[in-house]
């Protein structure tokens, strides 16, 4: 058993409720927005998917670690959580595919953890208060210290991070003499997306976040554009608004997830919001209204489309709708070859029933 995991930790939300636990990961600080995955598996995935950058992740599944950490299981170059609070820290794995423990893989990337506190409580709290700031120290326990520290953390509402986790420079993915070219344009994309494309006989271009449409089509005229996932306020966007309203004057085929859908309501003249709690786990139903079809779906979003905007709208119209809910969770423009939805089709972790939506998006460019 590491030793790092019996010194004390403590966990302290922005309305002051405290938690005290064990440290996981790194002995050290980190602040974020507080938020929780539902999800039974895909611990990995979580942690490196750059939707999650800036926040710290409550896991609900009782253990983490337990099948360790392998390399190819990851959606980016790194971990991208702020931080972990779970239950069950697993530093003994048991898979033999495994590269390393939870605890080697945290250390090296300087993430901090607390664990051994009642999750189920946390999470009731959280979805009682709505999503806030917290902070996790398993070197400074005075809570006053710790306020201070909170306080400085910035608020997610208005926050742009898409910037921090892009890509710096271009790169491509797939084969060169493939049947289709897309242009992704990286907020934060993960690594199945581009798994997906590449499965479908396409040749990608991803660049960076603020690079403009004319940079894009000049470089690479591509079939389709796609705009992808990310951490952040999309409001606080405007210069990926501008890109998106650009290629729907070209009417290209355009195909957006999550981020990407937010930016495409905003470029039609439909707010977003943050959430009271947004959806983050594996098993959220959706219906597909075109065709009247359930799909069960992987999430992972803090802010949303506005909905009686998007039913006002006369320039877009519903495909998808949340059971749960009933957010938005996709919309066509009319008239143009432009889609996107508020979930991840491309799932990892997750089910595969929304894996025709890349289907669509090849069609759309064969056509």
């Amino acid at each position: 058993m590491n030793h790092f995991t019996k010194l004390p930790a403590v966990l302290l939300l922005a309305d002051g409720t405290v938690f005290y636990g064990k440290a996981a990961g790194k002995i050290g600080t980190t602040t974020g927005e507080i938020c929780f995955n539902t999800g039974m598996t895909g611990y990995q995935e979580i942690f490196t998917d750059p939707s999650y950058f800036g926040q710290i992740m409550v896991a609900t599944n009782a253990h983490i670690g337990n099948y360790g950490i392998s390399n190819i299981e990851v959606e980016s170059g790194h971990i991208q959580i702020a931080g972990l609070v779970c239950k069950n820290y697993n530093i003994t794995y048991s898979r033999k595919q495994a590269d390393e423990s939870i605890q080697d893989y945290f250390q090296e990337q300087n993430i901090v953890g607390i664990s051994d506190i009642d999750t189920r409580q946390l999470v009731r709290h959280i979805r009682d208060k709505g999503a806030m700031n917290a902070i996790i120290s398993s070197e400074i326990l005075d809570l006053d210290e710790l306020k201070a520290k909170l306080a400085e953390a910035p608020d997610m509402d208005g926050l742009e991070l898409s910037s921090q986790v892009s890509t710096k420079e271009t790169y491509t993915f797939g084969e060169e003499n493939a049947a289709y070219r897309v242009a992704v344009l990286d907020l934060g994309v993960k690594k199945n997306i581009l798994r997906n494309f590449d499965d479908r006989d396409v040749y990608a271009k991803v660049y960076p976040a603020k690079t403009t449409f004319e940079e894009m089509e000049k470089d690479f005229a591509p079939s389709g554009y796609f705009i992808s996932n990310g951490p952040g306020d999309p409001s606080a966007m405007p210069y990926a608004i501008d890109t998106v309203k650009k290629i729907l004057e070209t009417d290209k085929p355009l195909f957006g997830i999550c981020l990407g859908h937010q930016l495409l309501a905003l470029a039609n003249d439909i707010p977003t919001k943050k959430m009271f709690n947004g959806h983050r786990g594996l098993n959220h139903p959706v219906k597909n209204v075109i065709i009247d079809h359930c799909e069960v779906t992987s999430q992972n979003h803090g802010f949303g489309v506005v909905q009686e905007a998007v039913r006002a709208s006369d320039k877009v119209e519903i495909t998808h709708v949340n059971l749960n809910d009933q957010s938005i969770e996709g919309i066509r423009v009319k008239n143009k070859n432009a889609f996107s939805v508020q979930y991840h089709p491309e799932s990892s972790p997750g089910p595969h029933d929304s894996r025709y939506l890349f289907d669509d998006f090849i069609n759309m460019m064969r056509k």
